[in-house]
């Protein structure tokens, strides 16, 4: 980049383009997928496009963008492309251009998968409003029965040609979450919840085989906690079904495949776990018509392709990717697959390509960003106090080096706490993208603590009634490398998170006064009312914190890592943010440490963004988290420039 290289601007962050929810053809000739702006203006919207998976030609946008665009999937044929808009499903002809509308139900449609016959569709699709509905809603009689009248979403068969929906009878009110069809035109998968609610669907998942032909429902058991992805294989004569869930026995811990083999009568075999003992994380599993399944796994700060060897039943890695990669997607063959993915100094993108070799960007949403200079991204290894190895990133301001520091250093904490950093480009607005800070002068230190992803299940279930344990001596002790090595000033640092990285900033702020600033975004200041609240479940946050609270009269273990409980210790400035309608971490958390705050004369700010859930998404909002957050830091650490600034006429003088 140049000295001429355009300012960034918090407009430029929110007003970019980010690609969603790519899938390749079953022939592997094109792309589809979603483009849409990263902030919300005037509702939401999303436009469909297709490229060609060689990259031989340009992108073709297919639809004009004004309306929202769910997830596509492809007709078997590769032909047509299906997608879910205002809450229909459409039908978008590749030859013609023509896109009609297949369903028109007053219920709306959850989720479809297009089956091998080319004439029908497996559709989720909830109820339509019956007479009791209609009068409810006319005379307000609205009284809310915890688990009653629920609205799942059933499976219904929708014949194309007809447009007759038959109703899937013999899975009751089950919640349908996903459905997969067998390559060679078999029964359905579906897994499916007890009800819609996650906290006791995800923990109570089913699976059930379906005959497309006669609706006859086949009940497999239980599938493991958060069970998800149901890929079909073939071992010589045998069908297996593999499927991702979190490895037991708590619902804290690493995801792993778990694996079922198919009988023709009767209940299935056990359910082996695939990945038992493997460092990486497998995070997504991927049917392939004609092979065993792929899969790709978290690896370190990289994302690693793996493959299933039928012979042992095992994963093999076919490649490795440095940093980002997720929503895969395979041909019929296996031979071409597609990807978002994106590097350090390169935002994520659609790629495509054969499995084992490097993949080819087919997509360009986000050109403006090479205008822009960044800092310089660089990998972090270092020791934990207790001799364990850990990995992070750390941003240098532009055309800096670590000679120049140290630097006013700002930690992130990531969320999760089962996410992670991976080597990619840090642009994406979650809390503020550290390429955000780094512009503006600041270093910005990027963890994976334990609890993180991509190290295997003993690492991640680590945290297990345990947060604010190891996990925060693992970033003060990688806070504390860098200020040995004169990166970082001691005397100028800030932290901050979203969602568990809230927490732990909130966490932070109470157990020491290192820190001059902290930033505490969606964070849980109290782990009890998050057991009550939370739409992850008790069962989840209670097996984080060590207690949901009805055990007895106390003191009960999550009182002792709930930040509020630390109020009284805070000196540090707190900036908290919060959407109003959350229901992952409920405002409530913001308001009850705002509170404690008070009481303690602790210079704080809350800003509660209306409208908003876990994530802020409405550009208005955007702009001002982007620019609140500089703006606190600024205001309490100072910039880079302006230390370097203050350190000239200080020799000056």
């Amino acid at each position: 980049m140049t000295e001429a290289s355009m300012e960034l601007l918090a407009e430029l962050v929110v007003d970019s383009m980010a690609p969603l929810y790519p899938v390749i053809s079953p022939d592997g000739c094109l792309v589809a997928y979603v483009v849409k702006t990263v902030g919300v203006r005037g509702g939401l919207a999303s436009a469909l496009w297709v490229a060609d998976a060689a990259g031989s030609s340009a992108p073709r946008q297919l639809t004009d963008g004004r309306a929202w665009v769910g997830a596509p999937q492809w007709a078997p044929d590769s032909g047509s492309l299906y997608f879910v808009t205002g809450r229909q499903l459409h039908r978008l002809r590749l030859d013609d251009g023509s896109v009609e509308a297949v369903t028109a139900w007053r219920g709306g449609v959850a989720g479809f998968r297009p089956l091998a016959d080319g004439r029908t569709v497996a559709v989720a699709g909830v109820d339509e409003p019956d007479a009791e509905d209609e009068r409810r809603q006319a005379e307000g009689d609205d009284a809310f029965v915890w688990g009653e009248r629920s609205h799942p979403a059933r499976l219904r068969l929708l014949d194309l040609d007809n447009r007759e929906a038959r109703l899937v009878v013999g899975l009751g009110e089950r919640h349908v979450v996903e459905v997969v069809q067998r390559p060679d035109g078999g029964p359905l998968t579906v897994l499916s919840w007890a009800d819609p609610e996650e906290d006791s669907g995800s923990f109570a998942a089913e699976l059930y085989l379906v005959d497309p032909r006669t609706s006859k429902v086949h009940d497999l058991g239980p599938a493991g906690a958060d069970a998800c992805s149901p890929t079909w294989w073939r071992s010589g004569d045998a069908w297996h079904l593999s499927y991702l869930a979190i490895t037991p026995p708590g619902p804290v811990g690493g995801t792993a495949v778990f694996d079922i083999t198919v009988p023709n009568a009767g209940p299935p075999a056990e359910h082996r776990n695939l990945t038992a003992g493997m460092a990486a994380c497998p995070t997504e599993l991927v049917q392939v018509a004609q092979g065993t399944p792929l899969a790709l796994f978290a690896d370190g700060l990289d994302t690693a392709l793996f493959r299933l060897d039928p012979e042992d039943e095992a994963f093999r890695r076919v490649a490795t990717r440095q940093g980002i990669a997720h929503a895969l997607t395979a041909s019929r063959t296996g031979e071409a697959v597609a990807i978002l993915a994106g590097t350090a100094s390169e935002p994520k993108d659609v790629h495509a390509g054969p499995p084992g070799a490097p993949l080819a960007r087919v997509s360009d949403t986000r050109p403006e960003v090479r205008e822009i200079r960044w800092g310089h991204q660089e990998r972090l290894s270092y020791k934990a106090s207790d001799g364990l190895t850990l990995d992070g990133l750390l941003l240098l301001p532009p055309g800096t080096s670590r000679q120049d520091g140290p630097f006013p250093l700002i930690t992130l904490v990531h969320g999760g706490p089962y996410g992670r950093y991976t080597d990619e480009f840090q642009f994406h607005i979650a809390l503020p993208p550290a390429q955000w800070l780094a512009v503006a002068g600041y270093a910005v230190f990027l963890p994976n603590p334990r609890g993180s992803q991509g190290r295997g299940h003993a690492f991640a279930a680590a945290v297990a009634g345990a947060v604010g344990g190891a996990e925060w001596t693992d970033i003060t002790d990688g806070i504390d490398v860098l200020v040995a090595e004169g990166v970082a000033d001691p005397d100028r640092l800030g932290i901050g998170g979203w969602s568990h990285g809230g927490f732990m900033a909130a966490w932070a702020v109470g157990q020491t006064d290192r820190f001059k600033a902290a930033l505490m975004g969606a964070g849980i200041s109290d782990w009890g009312i998050q057991t009550a609240f939370g739409d992850q479940g008790a069962e989840r946050e209670s097996a984080l914190s060590g207690s949901c609270g009805w055990e007895g009269p106390g003191p009960h273990a999550h009182d002792r890592v709930s930040p509020a409980s630390y109020a009284a210790r805070i000196r540090t400035p707190v900036l908290i943010l919060h959407g109003e309608e959350d229901t992952n971490v409920p405002v409530s958390q913001a308001v009850l440490f705002h509170r404690a705050l008070r009481h303690f004369g602790v210079e704080h700010e809350l800003v509660v963004y209306p409208r908003e859930g876990h994530r802020i998404t409405e550009r208005a909002h955007q702009l001002d988290l982007l620019r609140r957050t500089r703006a606190w830091f600024d205001r309490r650490l100072g910039s880079a420039q302006q230390h370097r600034m203050l350190s000239v006429e200080g020799a000056s003088a």
